[in-house]
């Protein structure tokens, strides 16, 4: 019978090579180090030294007094240049060291399982915070630097943890380089006052539709999206605001519209929000058969556009009164694509506008309540989304993109409440939700915006170059007016 043997191998009597020891840097190495990362409180610091040995506690009292007196004075007498200028930096400053930096950033890592711990040495490494931003009084942008085998999906699926442990309102998370991550914290509701209507401009010059004012962002700058070659989708349950998102870029180009410049065709298959605007539609529908018609005319005027752009050898669209933009007004798209008896129809023709309208001039406005796929087949082709107040968190990532929700689009947990109307998210650049308001148009405004507008030489002859031989219906105490033909009446 043959003997098994077995042979351990040999123990190295030289440590590894890349071992790591389990000793922490020294306490004057990591002072040195602090002190390097943080120049202007080690300068400060070293000045305010320097000057106490030199010139005296007194001296130095009188010195910190007047910059104090100075600040004061340039806080009381010039809002506008210390709002800009030294606020935002006097409150990052403050909010890095009393909310972000030492035991509390530390804890709040900690206890959100940001915090991991080396296998070996038993160190926690907590994520450095590497720049603090305070552009505004209720949002903080804090750049951090993440641990070792983190990534920006952990911060994603933390956001809301985190939030609460910092008493923040919500987080949203932005990837901004390799290794770093940027955290939106929004510690108090931005927006406590609603918006003011927008002005119209008299002059049609003074309007760009590749910038069309809206309302505000969670910063407080002007919220404005770009119209031209774009499309447009607003998600947002009963009350959420959505009329606004409607009349507010209304107002903002109305000269354009005033002039012939814009058209603007409006589909109603409610009957009741777009009505109030017929008499400046260029078309208006509100019966299926009607609404069927529009689109189809929509679509016409857009092959029209494309054969004259190709027998001119042009490939972009340019403004005038002979090429107009054409602005397709959607209420609710339920209603057309899943509940009318032509929606199969609409739906082909709204996706030949997605798809070929954009070069033209010819673009969409499309408001839901529902943005799920069943009911808005054709939601992707829409390049600018806003979702204001849902009842549902999957709305958001429907109407907002994939992970939208997860980072920071809080739709859903906006209150149902009048206050809040208009309040909603979209989605950046750098594919961060930012809060927004749209401002709100009420009654008394739609209508002064349908005077404006009709009362303009440039309207009227442009809905005379597009009537047919009938005669106009000018009858204002007809109750039906004109929304019971195509034709609105200019």
């Amino acid at each position: 019978m043959g003997v098994f043997t077995f042979t351990s191998p040999k123990k190295s009597v030289a440590p590894a090579s890349n071992q790591e020891s389990s000793r922490e840097l020294g306490l004057e190495w990591r002072a040195a180090i602090w002190a390097c990362r943080h120049p202007g409180i080690s300068l400060s610091s070293a000045a305010l030294g320097t000057g106490l040995l030199e010139l005296g506690p007194v001296t130095m009292a009188e010195v910190a007094g007047g910059a104090a007196l100075g600040l004061g004075a340039w806080y009381r007498g010039h809002p506008n240049s210390y709002d800009r200028m030294a606020a935002p930096r006097l409150r990052a400053s403050w909010r890095r060291w009393t909310s972000y930096a030492g035991r509390r950033w530390a804890d709040a890592c900690m206890a959100v399982d940001l915090a991991p711990v080396k296998r070996r040495t038993g160190i926690t490494q907590i994520p450095r915070v590497l720049r603090v931003l305070s552009f505004s009084p209720s949002i903080d942008t804090v750049i951090i630097r993440m641990a070792p085998g983190q990534s920006v999906k952990a911060w994603e699926e933390k956001a809301e943890a985190l939030a609460d442990a910092l008493g923040a309102v919500r987080i949203a998370v932005e990837r901004t380089k390799p290794c770093t991550v940027g955290l939106v914290i929004e510690r108090s509701e931005p927006f406590t006052e609603i918006l003011d209507a927008p002005a119209m401009p008299a002059d049609s010059s003074m309007v760009d539709l590749g910038a069309v004012y809206l309302g505000e962002d969670e910063y407080g700058a002007d919220w404005c999206e770009s119209l031209a070659g774009q499309h447009w989708l607003v998600a947002g349950a009963t009350g959420a605001g959505k009329a606004s998102m409607i009349w507010a870029p209304l107002r903002s180009i109305a000269s354009l519209i005033r002039d012939g410049l814009v058209r603007v065709w409006m589909v109603d298959p409610k009957r009741m929000e777009l009505a109030r605007g017929k008499d400046m539609a260029y078309r208006y529908a509100s019966e299926p058969d009607q609404i069927m018609e529009l689109i189809g005319e929509f679509v016409e005027d857009c092959q029209e556009a494309q054969r004259r752009h190709a027998a001119d050898g042009v490939a972009k669209f340019s403004l005038s009164r002979e090429t107009p933009f054409n602005l397709l007004v959607l209420d609710e798209m339920a209603a057309l694509l899943s509940f009318g008896r032509n929606s199969r129809d609409i739906r082909k023709m709204l996706e030949e506008i997605g798809t070929q309208g954009r070069a033209t001039g010819h673009c969409m406005l499309a408001e839901v309540q529902e943005p799920s796929k069943d009911v808005v087949p054709v939601r992707d082709l829409f390049t600018v989304r806003v979702c204001l107040r849902v009842t549902s968190a999957a709305h958001v990532d429907m109407t907002l993109g994939d992970d939208a929700r997860l980072r920071g689009a809080a739709a859903d947990e906006i209150p149902n409440d009048p206050s809040t109307a208009g309040i909603g998210f979209k989605i950046r650049a750098s594919r961060v939700p930012a809060r927004v308001r749209v401002a709100y148009v009420d009654d008394a405004e739609i209508a002064e915006l349908v005077r404006f507008v009709t009362s303009g030489v440039g309207f009227r002859a442009t809905f005379n170059d597009t009537s047919d031989d009938s005669p106009i219906d000018t009858d204002d105490n007809d109750e039906n007016g004109p929304a019971g033909s195509l034709r609105a009446v200019g």
